[in-house]
Parts: structure tokens; sequence; C-alpha cells
């Protein structure tokens, strides 16, 4: 098997999506279940455009666990790095659709506390250094911030990366209901920023982390960063990658559901590093080409329902980039 060339550590799991847009929580009475987990949805991403990748996280020894692994192997993505528990179980989030496609998560399926969950108890001695001597690029959320062991986890696979020269990226990903205590996460978040080489940020995050959305300013405030984005919706994203600024406007798609969709630009944009080499990132045009590509893969995923299963192939983007340049009006088929 090729040598996986991105590692995304985190969380796996299943969105129930409401099939009631626009409902709250207890005005939804039925719901569909995807696979998701936004390092799993990255990873399963990579592949499909031609980059192979692995998940590193924590199933548990249950049904919806042994599903999730048998769909990574399937796309394929390498599971040398999954971890079970013996009791824990596997992660349901339940996510609300607005009439405009946008989502919220707002429950875990059976209400259990959310420290109860597989995917919090990811053991940081049982990750191997194999994956990261081959890798090119680690992957990363802050959901797994929130536990101890995952917390553990997550440190040690910096150390890894660190050692053998893994550039780190990381999409903050912020959902406060995975938080017990939503305080806790600034102080955790801009400690693991320090220590990665991309950031990716959504507008809200940007504003709520460094009270600015502009990411020229932000790289200047952590100082050691090579990328960052700032991704908007409908609104496009703002880029600064290394002396290149720039703004993308966003495909104008008919959206059908935006779960995933942050996760697909991740998987673009990581992919474009990998066939273009970061070096590639100092010519102005090619920045904002990967950019661009990153949000056509985006805008893709938003098409169809769930995340993993909407995820579009390297022949799709390809074909959409081409078609549809950004702000053009377009159906996304």
């Amino acid at each position: 098997m090729t040598h996986p060339r991105v590692i995304c550590l985190g969380e796996i799991l299943f969105d129930r999506i409401s099939n009631q847009p626009g409902r709250s929580l207890e005005a939804v009475d039925s719901w569909t279940s995807y696979p998701g987990g936004a390092p799993a949805n990255v990873a399963c991403a990579l592949p499909k455009l031609g980059t192979p990748s692995a998940f590193v996280g924590c199933v548990g020894q249950d049904e919806m666990g042994r599903s999730l692994v048998e769909l990574l192997n399937s796309i394929p993505v390498d599971t040398t790095g999954v971890q079970y528990h013996p009791t824990a179980p596997t992660r349901t989030v339940m996510v609300l659709r607005s009439e405009t496609g946008d989502r919220s998560f707002v429950a875990f399926g059976d209400q259990r506390n959310s420290t109860e969950f597989a995917d919090t108890h990811l053991q940081a001695s049982q990750l191997t250094s194999t994956l990261f001597e081959s890798a090119d690029f680690l992957v990363l959320g802050t959901l797994e911030l929130a536990y101890f062991d995952s917390r553990a986890a997550i440190a040690r696979a910096l150390e890894l990366a660190e050692q053998f020269f893994v550039k780190i990226i990381l999409d903050v990903n912020w959902r406060p209901v995975f938080w017990a205590d939503q305080n806790a996460a600034p102080p955790m978040i801009h400690e693991l920023i320090k220590r990665v080489d991309f950031l990716k940020l959504a507008e809200e995050e940007a504003e709520w982390l460094f009270e600015t959305t502009d990411p020229g300013a932000i790289s200047h405030t952590i100082g050691t960063l090579e990328g960052v984005i700032v991704t908007a919706g409908e609104k496009g994203s703002a880029y600064c990658l290394g002396e290149n600024e720039g703004k993308v406007p966003a495909f104008a798609i008919d959206v059908e559901d935006t779960t995933g969709a942050g996760d697909s630009f991740v998987a673009g944009f990581v992919h474009q590093l990998c066939q273009r080499g970061i070096h590639s990132l100092s010519n102005p045009q090619v920045a904002r080409q990967v950019v661009a590509y990153a949000s056509a893969a985006g805008a893709l995923t938003t098409t169809r329902s769930g995340a993993i299963d909407a995820q579009p192939t390297a022949a799709e983007v390809d074909a959409f980039f081409v078609y549809a340049k950004p702000g053009m009006k377009t159906n996304g088929s």
C-alpha cells in the first residue's frame, strides 16, 4: 500500500442530520445518519482527490465503530492508527439544518455526557512513529483538546510531527457542544496554534480568537505560520500564504447541505500542497489557484447530503473548477 502522505488525527463519528430544515431540536421528528467527524472527513476526501491518507482516532467496539472503520478501508484510508475502546461507544452528534442548509451541532445521540465517547480516549502511548516517518502533513482539529486522553494524544502527535519534519495544519472547527467548560478552550487553542504551520479558520472563529478576520494580521500576530486561510461561506475566502495575500470569491451554487464542506476545503488545500509543494506558494498566482481549488472542493460537497458521501472526486473538481469560476452562478452539477 502507498505510504500515506497526510495523517488526519481526531474524531470519527456519526452525524444525525435533521430531515426538517429550520426546526428546533425538540421539533425534529426524523433524522438521517451520515459518517463524519472533521479529521475523518478530510482523511476520506484526500484519496478521492488522489492523495493517500491515514486516519488516527478511537472508536468503540460496537457496530457503529466497525462500520466506520470498514468505510475508511473501502475508500481506502490507512487505518493502522485506529484504536478501539472496549467499553466507550462510538459518538453520535445531532445536527440541525437551517432553511439555507447551514448546520449547527447541538446534542449527542443518546444524551450521554460528552466525555463518555470512545474518541475522547485516544491513547498517546499507542501512537507510533511509523506513519509519521513517511508523512508530509498532519491535519488536526480542536475538538479533542476538550478531553484529557485525546489532548495528550494531540501533544504526542505534535512531538512526532516535529521529530519527522511533518508540516502541521490546524482547522479550528469550533464546536461548543463538545466542551464542558467553553472558557477553557481559547487558551488551549492559542497554545496549539503556536505549534502549527498552516491555520484555517471560519470567519466567526477568527473574530473569536483574534478579533480580526484579516489572515495577514493573524499571521503577523503569531509570527511562525506559513499560511492562514479565513473562510466565510458564500462570501468566499481570504488568505495569507507566505508573502501573498488575497481573496477568492465563493462559487455560487445550489446548496443541499453544508456538512463537511469545510473539511473538503481543507482536503483540497492539502492535496494541492502535496501536488505543487509548499515552495510554490511563493508564486501569487499559484497561491490563489490553491485556495480556489480548495473552494471548489468545498462547494461541490454542499450539493449533496452528508459529509463523506458528498465528497467529490478529482475528476469532478477538475471539471467544475474549469467550468465554474469563483463567483459564477452554477447549480454545481
